[in-house]
């Protein structure tokens, strides 16, 4: 399936995408290759489009290298994601299958990154960020039963604990590639206003 068929059938229709995604096979490399870093690409464009569109006084830099940090931190988060998953997955009675939970982690984050991109719509952008994010969980809620086959009742515990580590672990990310790639390049946190990525 292509790319845009799959992003368009997950975000309109989960249930059904996620029983297709089931009867398939991937790997984290194919999944990384083949989906994520073409979606973190396109939600990189989203900070670039804000820097073409308001750049204010840190200029395009700012911007180019926040997108930087967006697009190397989805690609690491999705790798570590993946492990951490399969590895709760036993305490969750689930199956413990690593291609399984590397779809897992790259089908629940499409609507991220669509949101992502979206972001540098003025006033509104953040908001379809956040509902983004609310309706990746949606996401991850509906395809850990099929994917991991994990029990009715553990389904919402696995999939907040799922949810959590991978959110707080690509912030973690952002915010360690954030002080390394500044502070090389010069370019203030306080002044670059990190809160503004």
């Amino acid at each position: 399936m292509n790319l845009i068929d799959r992003v368009k059938n997950i975000l309109i229709t989960p249930k059904t995408e996620w029983e297709v995604i089931n009867g398939e096979t991937a790997t984290a490399q194919s999944l990384l290759m083949g989906y994520v870093l073409p979606l973190a690409i396109v939600a990189s464009a989203g900070s670039l489009l804000k820097g073409l569109l308001f750049a204010g006084t840190n200029g395009m830099k700012f911007y180019i290298v926040t997108a930087i940090i967006a697009f190397i931190a989805s690609a690491v988060a999705f790798y570590v994601a993946t492990i951490i998953i399969d590895m709760l997955a036993p305490s969750f009675d689930s199956e413990k299958n690593m291609g399984k939970s590397a779809q897992l982690v790259a089908y629940s984050g499409t609507a991220s990154y669509v949101g992502a991109f979206l972001s540098f719509i003025p006033v509104i952008g953040w908001l379809i960020s956040l509902a983004a994010m609310v309706y990746g969980i949606y996401l991850m809620y509906l395809g850990i039963g099929p994917l991991k086959k994990t029990p009715e009742d553990k389904k919402v515990v696995y999939m907040i604990d799922a949810f959590l580590i991978t959110t707080v672990l690509y912030f973690i990310l952002v915010a360690i590639l954030t002080a390394i790639l500044f502070a090389a390049l010069g370019i203030g946190i306080a002044a670059g206003g990190f809160l503004r990525y």
